[in-house]
């Protein structure tokens, strides 16, 4: 017979496993975590991870009382490609521009833009939309079918701390590495990410005028 604690401690290896496949997959979001943690470090992470956790609570509750479905609105997922293509191009194309103005401060730079930069590269992120949609709404089921409507914090609580912890790390990590970069490097990789952000714009464009 299975207990309570067994059937919790189980539960929670299901979201972390399946959970890695959103929280680690490369995508706009960690990319902006990269820029940011060159500059600000760990605590790049967290600000990301704040602004994340503003959309994702939101969504996952609403998936928990039935309150959205990609087949009864799929001119939602349809907008957010597009709006989500071009702030990707928008984003990408100042900061390109910082470094031929040859300005070392970059568009990542604003106080409060880490934490802006993950509810934005969240909301418009058709795939992490869509992630929640598929592979999340699972979790969020089989949360609800073992602790009725708790099940739903629960299931949170199991998945966000994660983000944190991943963008925490790699943001303090590529702070660690900046202090290894002459300017000119520097330079290149910012020109690097941008060119992963208009990849990702070309996708999300893609994928919502396909």
């Amino acid at each position: 017979m299975v207990t309570g604690l067994e059937q919790t401690l189980a539960f929670f290896a299901t979201v972390v496993l399946v959970s890695t496949s959103g929280v680690m997959s490369p995508g706009p979001l960690f990319a902006a975590n990269l820029f940011y943690g060159l500059k600000q470090g760990a605590k790049a992470g967290l600000k990301l991870s704040y602004g994340h956790t503003v959309v994702e609570l939101p969504l996952v509750i609403l998936l928990g009382v039935g309150a959205i479905s990609l087949e009864e609105f799929p001119q939602f997922r349809i907008a957010i490609s597009i709006l989500g293509g071009l702030g990707l191009f928008a984003f990408a194309g100042l900061q390109i521009k910082s470094v031929f103005l040859q300005k070392k401060e970059s568009v990542f730079s604003n106080k409060h833009g880490a934490f802006f930069a993950g509810i934005l590269f969240s909301a418009l992120n058709p795939f992490f939309i869509v992630w929640w949609l598929t592979i999340g709404f699972k979790l969020i089921s089989d949360s609800i079918a073992i602790w009725s409507l708790w099940g739903i914090g629960i299931m949170f609580a199991f998945h966000i701390w994660m983000d944190y912890a991943w963008l925490g790390s790699t943001s303090f990590l590529a702070s660690k590495g900046s202090s290894f970069l002459t300017d000119k490097r520097y330079k290149i990789l910012l020109v690097v990410l941008s060119a992963v952000l208009v990849y990702f714009g070309i996708i999300f464009l893609l994928d919502g005028l396909s």
